[in-house]
């Protein structure tokens, strides 16, 4: 599907960053690979949640340069296929994202989707599972941190909610993240809101996170904050106070893995 002056699909920031801190932008981009034009879509859609979570990748490229850390990003549009998904459930690849009809991707042939698994999906995810496994035999430890946006309103219901970490088998970072959030009376924070993640909706997470046992959130940003420049850097700083507050929390409770240092995680006091 790729031609060769397409991009791959990995974008590495920062490999050999020194934090333990590893970040991944699963929603970073909306772009198409050329072969399959706009999906049949206008400018209008591609710009909307539904081919990319606004403000994220900015986020995260804020968030890895404020603690040395490494970051992967997805250069191609969620609708190409969704890299926190399952890829070979329908929504990796929907007909149909919240109410709009996705033409590219009506009654796609098996031999069409396994080309976007083994062309987008899987470079992906392998360049994850590599940078990993290499901090992991360097005796380096690893603690994944996903970064996602979500919209206000989906589906008629207007979510309360500015931000959330979430968390499945693993809540402890998650919660303890949540828990410094709330100490801001402005914010409404979603304990595990509004995407809780489970086997069936998520990958990113369960594969890297749950599997390897390593510590690990995700997090969700209303991307209504985050949709211009100003935005992105206020939440990306709150974020990163955040973040390193809550792994200094887990040290001090002896809940993190013992390799991990200790004090700052990164360029940021607590």
């Amino acid at each position: 599907m790729l031609d060769e002056d397409d991009a791959h699909p990995a974008e590495i920031v920062n490999r050999g960053g020194a934090s333990p801190l590893f970040f991944v932008c699963e929603h970073a981009s909306r772009t198409i690979p050329k072969k399959l034009g706009v999906l049949g879509l206008d400018d209008t859609d591609l710009e909307r949640h539904i081919a990319w979570d606004i403000g994220a990748a900015s986020m995260s490229r804020q968030l890895a340069d404020a603690f040395d850390a490494t970051l992967v990003l997805q250069r191609y549009s969620r609708l190409v296929i969704d890299c926190n998904r399952p890829p070979r459930t329908p929504a990796a690849m929907p007909e149909i994202s919240e109410s709009t009809v996705i033409p590219g991707n009506l009654q796609l042939r098996e031999a069409d989707r396994e080309d976007r698994i083994s062309s987008v999906f899987d470079p992906f995810h392998d360049a994850i599972s590599g940078l990993l496994d290499e901090r992991s035999a360097a005796g380096r430890t690893s603690i994944l941190i996903t970064v996602h946006s979500f919209n206000r309103v989906y589906d008629g219901f207007e979510r309360p909610w500015h931000v959330g970490a979430q968390y499945n088998r693993a809540p402890e970072f998650s919660q303890r993240i949540n828990a410094l959030l709330a100490r801001e009376e402005t914010l409404c924070v979603g304990d595990n809101q509004p995407y809780p993640v489970n086997d069936d909706t998520h990958y990113t997470i369960p594969v890297h996170g749950e599997r390897r046992g390593i510590m690990h959130t995700m997090l969700e940003v209303q991307n209504d904050l985050v949709c211009d420049a100003q935005g992105q850097m206020i939440w990306a700083e709150r974020l990163a106070g955040v973040i390193n507050q809550a792994v200094m929390e887990m040290e001090d409770h002896d809940a993190a893995q013992p390799a991990m240092s200790t004090g700052q995680v990164g360029g940021l006091d607590a």
